[in-house]
């Protein structure tokens, strides 16, 4: 996959997540909790934990979507590629252990669904391999 490519993806998928932002925003702020959305339900004691987690994840995504430049020319740029594959590879790895021995996530009354796990190892394994290959493949230029 190009940078191109990866790019794209990435602005698509911050769409998405803002969509689920305003979503949630919505309907809680209208009294219809709980919800269920994408197999994940929210409900009032949930709402802050999803809030909090899907706006650092649009943070990333708008970054990768938009910011993100090739080459990297700085060594604060390499740095902070090198931090943000560091933490994908923390999150791939947490989901692919919770997958393997099944174990129970809840936030509140929210029981974190297991097949959200094979979504987070796919999506967090490929965030962090593009970054540390960006990461590595500028370091020789400057």
């Amino acid at each position: 996959m190009t940078q191109h490519t990866l790019r794209e993806v990435c602005k698509f998928l911050s769409g998405v997540i803002a969509a689920k932002l305003a979503f949630v925003l919505w309907f809680s702020a209208v009294g219809l909790t709980p919800v269920i959305l994408a197999g994940t339900p929210f409900t009032a004691d949930s709402i802050v934990p999803a809030l909090v987690f899907n706006v650092a994840l649009l943070a990333i995504l708008i970054y990768y979507g938009w910011h993100i430049k090739s080459p990297l020319h700085s060594p604060s740029e390499r740095m902070l590629v090198t931090i943000v594959g560091l933490i994908f590879l923390v999150v791939a790895v947490v989901h692919a252990v919770r997958l393997v021995f099944g174990w129970d996530i809840i936030v509140g009354d929210l029981v974190v669904p297991l097949w959200l796990s094979w979504v987070g190892v796919a999506f967090a394994a490929y965030l962090s391999y593009a970054s540390f290959h960006f990461a590595v493949r500028m370091k020789g230029r400057k």
